[in-house]
């Protein structure tokens, strides 16, 4: 068996991942087509996206290929719109059958988003294996649908279980960039300062932005200066900074955070939305955190998200409705003045991570083609 595994490792093998819409969508696939590329010598990688600029920007960064389709999300567009979606399907997958045809993929794996919708289904169409994974505890309207159709879904919450119709379900977390940890070793320690790191996702969060400038005024109040690292979005960007120069405030603001190994590196404490990517990040790199789930996200699946933080002891969270410049103040108050606390609160958090989700999910997409 152990022979016939090598002989298929190192055969030339193409492996589409589709999906995106979020850097939250796109990172674990990322971390998947690394595990893929160790594991097959002569692996090609081609993601598939929809249209925003962002996903292409994220995805040149790592250099992979890219093809993109015409598709948008459902969701919250109204019923003009989302009928405009709808009738713009059977083109997306007839360009996803296009996509296949090229380039003749081993597998085509869906990581949620929109834009893994169609390939996933021409690729079922075409007889060709097909996975998808679920980053959120509450799944996605896209991948509800597929987990009826595709050969394996992969989960990274217990809690996701129940709203699958289908028994082909293996639980693996979500998984991390092995890049982030490098980030840890290279830890900032000229200034000495408390480290403070602040997102609200890739697109970034008005209601967290404006909490955290109001809670660093309330710090500085208190003689307490920690440094800041603040990824604000780049809707909120000039906002962010305008309240940070009349306030008389010091940080280090960006509109999305290009290196977040070295950004998490020299956190201490981080301040941030709940989606599933940035949970399995804080407990892979042990890192305290105040977490303000989004809550306007589907059947409040971030709030779920951070409860599997909160309940081993491994976070704080503060729901959006209870969320002042105070409150977020004080909490960070607490972590600043208490070591022990942090560094308890740290080990809490690794030990509910999942180091070996890629390697588990390419270990499934290795059975496939077998």
């Amino acid at each position: 068996m152990q022979n016939n595994k090598n002989a298929i490792r190192d055969q030339k093998y193409v492996f589409i991942i589709a999906g995106g819409g979020t850097g939250g969508h796109l990172f674990p696939g990322i971390a998947i087509a690394r595990e893929l590329e160790k594991r097959f010598k002569n692996a090609g990688i081609l993601f598939v996206v929809g249209r925003r600029r962002m996903e292409s920007d994220i995805l040149s960064r790592y250099r992979y290929k890219v093809k993109r389709i015409d598709v948008e999300g459902i969701k919250g567009r109204g019923w003009i719109k989302g009928l405009s979606v709808v009738l713009r399907l059977p083109g997306s997958i007839l360009q996803s059958t296009a996509i296949i045809k090229e380039f003749s993929p081993a597998i085509v794996f869906g990581v949620g988003g929109y834009s893994s919708g169609p390939l996933c289904l021409a690729a079922r169409f075409m007889g060709i294996p097909t996975g998808i994974h679920e980053q959120n505890s509450y799944p996605g309207l896209t991948n509800r649908l597929l987990a009826r159709v595709v050969d394996r879904v992969f989960i990274s919450f217990e809690e996701s279980r129940e709203h699958f119709k289908t028994e082909s379900l293996v639980l693996t977390g979500n998984p991390v960039r092995e890049e982030l940890f490098s980030g840890l070793a290279r830890r900032d320690r000229v200034s000495g300062k408390f480290t403070i790191l602040v997102m609200g996702g890739s697109q970034g969060a008005r209601a967290v932005n404006r909490a955290f400038v109001g809670a660093l005024a309330y710090l500085n109040s208190k003689g307490k200066k920690p440094d800041v690292i603040h990824q604000t979005g780049k809707a909120d960007y000039q906002n962010v900074e305008e309240d940070y120069r009349k306030r008389g405030l010091a940080g280090e603001l960006s509109p999305f955070i290009q290196d977040m190994m070295e950004a998490y590196g020299r956190a201490d404490l981080v301040v941030s939305r709940a989606g599933a990517t940035t949970i399995f990040e804080l407990a892979a790199l042990g890192k305290p955190s105040v977490l303000i789930p989004y809550p306007y996200a589907a059947n409040q699946h971030q709030k779920t998200n951070a409860r599997s933080l909160v309940r081993a002891g491994a976070a704080e969270m503060i729901c959006e409705s209870d969320l002042t410049d105070e409150r977020l103040g004080e909490v960070l108050v607490k972590y600043m003045d208490n070591k022990a606390l942090m560094d308890e609160t740290g080990k809490r958090a690794r030990r509910i991570s999942r180091l070996d989700a890629a390697k588990v999910i390419v270990d499934h997409l290795e059975e496939m083609i077998l």
